[in-house]
């Protein structure tokens, strides 16, 4: 029979067995939790209690970056999409602005394709802008107007096209650091689509994502086996839930460390080591090249800002200030006779009209997401050529500045779930 002194030692080895066994869950658990949580949800889940934001406005600055706290919520926001202006920010800061100017931006996109594409899209339109615009301002006239005549303006507006498209593409090209805020045209859109800026950091930081959550059952394990002693020593329920505290804090510490440092290879004997994240830029490099060139600085995205962002009156005077001699360009020598026809004032009035009503269908055509993409690969191309050639620091804060202010919140996370397993080891151990 076998003896019960040899029971309780089998039993003992179980429990101690179960202590590095349940600390690599408790890592792991933790690490990924903390993953989810920097992303997900998207938007607030929770309530909103005007206590709690009455509250909040006491309470240190950190704590209330916590997501939705300051507006009086209990619950959760993936931290990442909660702060989506800084995320955008950050995404200029310490990347666009640094791998290329608005101005290279815009002749990676080919203003002589732009210019062909607006031709090819616009002729139709602009020819029947003239009509409705004529006919809406002197519709008597316009219908005196002889058929022949007025065929001969289409025919002149429509051979002009090309030379609009071309000196538009042109101006905005020369003046597009006046017409474009680069940083304010990511922020909004990333403010629209939080989503994306999921998109960026998920994509470009997955390996080392993966790697936090995994990482969290290694070193989890590791540092159960070293608790193994320490619960030995102390008679004590209390040992397992702090061990779980020190388990959850430090895997997750010790992981958000390993992807960032060293910044710089160091030799180690017969290693080289090297933090995750700084080892990858040349891959890191084309998988952000593709997501800012393919979501971020496109075509369509470029087109919405000049046009609707908050210098788009530039953009339109300044194509507006191009379309008016192109009028009189137009009519040729229709001009005088069409001029008497009108009168001097319904003539500036019909000119006017037109320069402002076409502006829209010129740039219109650049919207056009199918072409757009069709001219991101030079974008992306040199996106990940200037990436590969970002010093250290700079490349490390494309990444690390996204959760330097927030990983306190993932830290402290870490140990408080790790406090929750060990009470639950006690019901198992005990």
């Amino acid at each position: 029979m076998v003896g019960a002194a040899e029971i309780l030692g089998v039993q003992l080895d179980l429990e101690l067995l179960s202590i590095p066994v349940v600390a690599a869950l408790i890592g792991y658990g933790t690490n990924w939790v903390a993953v989810r949580m920097l992303f997900f949800p998207l938007r607030f889940w929770g309530v909103r209690l005007d206590a709690v934001r009455w509250l909040a406005q006491f309470l240190p600055r950190r704590v209330q970056a916590v997501p939705g706290l300051i507006e009086g919520g209990i619950g959760w926001q993936g931290i990442i999409p909660a702060r989506a202006a800084k995320m955008g920010s950050i995404a200029v800061d310490k990347g666009i602005a640094k791998l290329g100017s608005p101005r290279e931006f815009y002749d990676c996109l080919d203003p002589q394709a732009m210019a062909d594409h607006i031709i090819a899209e616009a002729r139709g339109e602009i020819r029947e802008l003239v009509e409705r615009i004529v006919e809406r301002e002197h519709p008597g006239l316009w219908r005196d107007v002889p058929p022949g005549l007025r065929e001969r303006v289409f025919e002149r507006v429509e051979a002009e096209l090309p030379a609009i498209a071309a000196e538009i593409t042109r101006d905005v090209g020369e003046h597009i650091d006046q017409l474009l805020d680069v940083k304010l045209m990511v922020i909004r859109r990333i403010e629209e689509n939080p989503a994306l800026a999921n998109r960026i950091f998920l994509e470009v930081g997955s390996k080392e994502l993966r790697f936090i959550v995994n990482s969290g059952l290694y070193f989890g394990f590791i540092l159960g086996i070293l608790t193994i002693p320490l619960y030995l020593a102390i008679d004590s329920w209390l040992v397992l839930p702090l061990a779980g505290v020190l388990v959850g804090y430090l895997t997750n510490w010790i992981a958000l460390r390993l992807i960032f440092r060293p910044m710089y290879p160091r030799r180690v004997g017969p290693f080289t080591i090297q933090g995750l994240f700084m080892r990858r830029q040349p891959e890191v490099a084309d998988v952000y090249a593709k997501v800012i060139a393919d979501d971020v600085v496109t075509m369509a995205n470029v087109s919405d800002e000049l046009l609707t962002g908050p210098r788009s009156d530039r953009t339109r005077a300044l194509v507006r200030d191009r379309l008016r001699p192109a009028v009189d360009r137009a009519l040729g020598a229709a001009r005088l006779p069409v001029r008497v026809a009108f009168g001097t004032r319904e003539y500036e009035s019909v000119r006017e009209s037109l320069a402002t009503e076409a502006i829209n269908v010129t740039m219109a055509p650049l919207r056009d997401r199918s072409f757009g993409r069709r001219q991101s690969a030079a974008i992306r191309a040199l996106l990940a050529r200037r990436m590969r050639e970002l010093p250290e620091p700079d490349f490390a804060e494309l990444l690390r500045a996204a959760v330097e202010e927030d990983e306190w919140m993932l830290i402290l996370l870490g140990g408080v779930l790790g406090f929750v397993a060990g009470c639950l080891q006690i019901a198992f151990v005990l």
